[in-house]
């Protein structure tokens, strides 16, 4: 089991009802991260959709889960 801190933004944090959380998985890569906390929050935007950045740097979803990082799944955002 490896625990990790979950950012979350724009419709992400409202769909989870928090800013961050810690998680604990069993996850090999960032994808299938990813799929275990949509399917807890709910989450309406597949993998694809969204950038991941793991430790302040963007990753690739195939990039295997790193213990005690930091990972921010980052929706699109619209703004003008």
């Amino acid at each position: 089991m490896t625990d990790v801190r979950l950012l979350y933004f724009a419709s992400l944090r409202d769909a989870a009802g928090r800013s961050e959380e810690t998680w604990q998985t069993t996850a090999p890569d960032l994808r299938a991260l990813y799929a275990e906390v949509r399917a807890q929050h709910g989450f309406a935007l597949p993998a694809e959709r969204l950038r991941v950045a793991v430790d302040g740097a963007f990753a690739r979803w195939d990039d295997a889960v790193r213990g005690d990082s930091e990972v921010a799944f980052i929706p699109p955002v619209s703004g003008g």
